[in-house]
């Protein structure tokens, strides 16, 4: 049996993938990337914002024409979407054969069973559960970067999110599951663990009864084969000292924080649910560069959330300005039903939340290629992702790099090197985002 997976949505639902191509791969089916030889689909599914649950919606039905084109004898739908929306899909697309809810997806091995037989299968465990599986994940990253997520669920209840709703309430991964799981994934050549969580830093507060991130970070740095830990989803207001010293005693740990602040205006995060005024994010960043110099912040922003005025959109851009976060991305508020800010008065215009966020984006590019700039001269160590074609160069990630995200660096060398290799380079030019050096010594390892 051949079989089609198609992950959408965050690096989150990504594990969970990988979690589901590990169960169907010890089962013995063969992994496929054609649309057209695939007995079996599995589309696992993304709902965060509009955009998000489109794309969704566009790939399920996509992937039902090949019901009658195709070889396809079953179509399974997984994750967000099928949580939030799984009477409406066992309604209205009748070519989809089962759904799995988000702490459901353990039993896709079932569902697969049932939809070749001809039956239809829906799945929704309790969203306080917390699947455990035995199977090793089939890690689709390349191999030598892989993610780890250490928990599930929210409890911030962000007036525009609709997480909790679908994700439940925060639960911890128990430590040791976690430190065996980073074993296994260095057993399998990960030399890159990368922790996320619909928010890393309450880690273990349910367990254990006091925020425990900094001893599990403790712990993985002990892990043979890791070389690089990046700690993505910070919440500042939950960043302890503890964390920070952690992260500046431990040469492991990546000198990297993403922490989502979304606005910067007091009543705009009020509004939001969010838990910090502007003063406490200034005093959070300036901490952070007065413990940890080299440190490298990423944060992300919502434009044109309900009610934000022209007034209140330049006290984020002069915001921007002044903070001059390394790395940063601007979303537009997308209304998501059952959230309250759905409903909130002064919506506002689609055309100005782009403006607004084209303003803001053209601002932190500016930023950016001067923090690029500065980086000229310097020696880093980077993680080498693979060759360019036909070029004597490389493409590679320095600690101030999360994948997928954030920029890269040109290596020059005519040397041989492979993924996952550590390389000394030197900097020689800047590229908006992007760098440029070359090689000036031997691998490290």
């Amino acid at each position: 049996m051949k079989i089609l997976f198609i992950s959408l949505g965050c690096d989150k639902n990504l594990v969970d993938s990988e979690v589901m191509l590990g169960l169907l791969a010890s089962r013995g089916y063969e992994m496929i990337d054609d649309e057209q030889e695939a007995d079996i689909i599995v589309v696992n599914t993304c709902c965060f914002i509009h955009d998000a649950k489109q794309e969704s919606v566009d790939n399920i039905l996509e992937m039902a024409e090949y019901k009658k084109t195709g070889k396809l004898k079953a179509l399974i739908v997984t994750g967000c979407l099928a949580e939030r929306y799984r009477q409406e899909i066992i309604d209205e697309i009748p070519e989809v054969d089962a759904v799995l809810g988000t702490t459901a997806y353990d039993k896709i091995l079932d569902a697969v069973d049932e939809a070749l037989e001809g039956k239809h299968f829906l799945e929704m465990e309790d969203l306080q559960a917390l699947p455990v599986v035995d199977t090793k994940r089939q890690i689709t990253t390349g191999g030598h970067f892989a993610y780890m997520k250490i928990a599930e669920g929210c409890d911030k209840h962000c007036t525009y999110c609709i997480i909790p709703k679908i994700r439940g309430t925060y639960r911890s991964v128990p430590m040791e599951q976690l430190i065996k799981e980073a074993e296994e994934l260095a057993a399998q050549g990960v030399k890159e663990l990368i922790l996320v969580a619909q928010e890393t830093t309450l880690y273990g507060k349910d367990l254990y009864g006091e925020k425990s991130l900094h001893k599990l970070l403790k712990e993985l740095c002990k892990v043979s084969g890791i070389q690089w830990i990046r700690i993505l989803y910070c919440y500042p207001e939950e960043i302890t000292d503890e964390l920070i010293q952690v992260i500046k005693e431990e040469p492991k740990i990546c000198h990297y924080l993403d922490l989502p602040i979304q606005h910067a205006n007091d009543e705009i995060l009020k509004r939001m649910g969010r838990r910090t005024s502007k003063q406490e994010l200034i005093d959070i960043v300036t901490k952070l560069r007065k413990e940890i110099p080299d440190i490298c912040l990423r944060t992300t922003l919502i434009t044109g959330f309900p009610g934000e005025t022209e007034e209140q959109h330049q006290e984020l851009v002069e915001f921007v300005d002044e903070m001059e976060f390394d790395r940063l991305g601007v979303f537009t508020y997308s209304p998501e039903e059952d959230t309250p800010a759905a409903t909130m008065p002064d919506q506002i215009e689609e055309e100005v939340k782009l403006e607004r966020q084209a303003e803001l984006m053209e601002l932190q590019q500016e930023i950016a290629f001067d923090t690029a700039e500065n980086m000229i001269g310097r020696e880093m160590l980077v993680m080498i992702e693979g060759k360019i074609a036909d070029e004597p160069a490389y493409v590679g990630r320095t600690y101030r790099d999360a994948p997928k995200v954030d920029g890269l660096i040109f290596v020059e060398t005519g040397e041989l090197l492979m993924s996952g290799d550590f390389a000394k380079v030197t900097v020689t030019g800047a590229e908006e985002y992007d760098l440029i050096g070359g090689l000036t010594n031997e691998l490290t390892e």
